[in-house]
C-alpha cells in the first residue's frame, strides 16, 4: 500500500462519518452569518474602514472559534479511532512506515478542511458584483487561514496518537490550540512584552491581520511550518513507540 492509496482511503473515510457532514453543514452556516453580519456592520456609514473578506479572516472571535473547534473534532478519529478498534495495529503491519501513515492521515484532514472553506469562495464573486475587489488581500487572507489551519490540525493529529479516547483527543487539542490563541493576551496584561519577542512572533492575531491585509510574512509561514513539522515527527515518534511495544 503506497501512500496516494493510503491517503486516498483516509480521506474517503472521513466522508463516511456524520460528524463530517454535521461540521460542512456548520461550517457554511457559520460562515454565511459571519459574511451577512460583516456586510451589514461595514454598510454603516458610521462603521470603521475596512474590507468585508479582511474581516472574515481574523477579524473577529467567529473566525478563530470556528478554527479551534473544526481542528479538534477533524483530527480526533485519525488514530485515536483506530487505536479504539484495534485497526491500528494491522496499518502497522502493512507494506507502509509510520512516516507514511502519518503523512496520509495529515493530508486527508488538511484536504477536508480546505473543503470546509471552498463555498466561501461564492462571497468574493458575490461582492465582485457591488464594489472593485483587491483580490491581493482575498487570497492572502486564504492563505493564512489553510496555514493557521494546518497547525491546528497537526497538533491535533499527534493528540490523537496518544490517546485512545476520541473525546480527550479532541479536548487536549482544543486545549492547547486555545492556548496558542489567548498567547496575544500576555501583550496586554504586561507592559514589558516586546513584539520582537518569542511570544510576539507567536501573535496569532497579529498573523491574520497581516494576512488580511495582503501582507504574507515569511516569519509567520516559518512559525507555522515549525509548529507542523514538530507536531508531525512527535506523531511518527508515539507510532513507532507503540510497533516497538507491540
Amino acid at each position: 500500500m503506497n501512500i496516494l492509496a493510503q491517503l486516498r482511503r483516509e480521506f474517503t473515510s472521513l466522508f463516511y462519518s456524520p460528524i463530517a457532514y454535521v461540521l460542512l453543514v456548520a461550517a457554511m452556516v457559520i460562515n454565511g452569518i459571519h459574511f451577512v453580519l460583516i456586510v451589514y456592520f461595514l454598510s454603516d456609514p458610521y462603521a470603521p474602514h475596512g474590507a468585508a473578506m479582511q474581516y472574515l479572516f481574523g477579524g473577529t472571535i467567529f473566525f478563530y472559534l470556528l478554527l479551534l473547534g473544526v481542528a479538534s473534532m477533524i483530527t480526533m478519529r485519525s488514530v485515536a479511532e483506530e487505536k479504539q478498534s484495534g485497526t491500528i495495529e494491522t496499518l502497522l503491519t502493512a507494506p507502509i512506515n509510520e512516516f507514511q501513515v502519518v503523512v496520509a492521515k495529515y493530508l486527508a484532514v488538511v484536504g477536508f478542511y480546505a473543503v470546509l472553506w471552498l463555498p466561501t469562495l461564492l462571497f468574493p464573486i458575490i461582492l465582485s458584483r457591488y464594489s472593485e475587489l483587491d483580490y491581493g488581500p482575498i487570497a492572502a487572507g486564504y492563505l493564512g487561514t489553510l496555514c493557521l489551519g494546518m497547525m491546528f490540525l497537526a497538533i491535533g493529529l499527534f493528540f490523537s496518537a496518544i490517546t485512545r479516547s476520541q473525546i480527550i483527543a479532541a479536548l487536549l487539542t482544543l486545549a492547547v490550540n486555545f492556548t496558542l490563541f489567548l498567547l496575544p493576551l500576555y501583550e496586554i496584561v504586561s507592559p514589558s512584552f516586546s513584539p520582537d519577542s518569542v511570544l510576539g512572533h507567536m501573535n496569532l492575531w497579529n498573523h491574520m491581520e497581516d494576512f488580511g491585509r495582503g501582507i504574507v510574512d515569511t516569519r509567520h509561514l516559518v512559525y507555522y511550518g515549525s509548529v507542523v513539522l514538530f507536531a508531525l515527527f512527535a506523531t511518527v515518534q508515539v507510532l513507532q513507540a507503540r510497533r516497538w511495544k507491540g
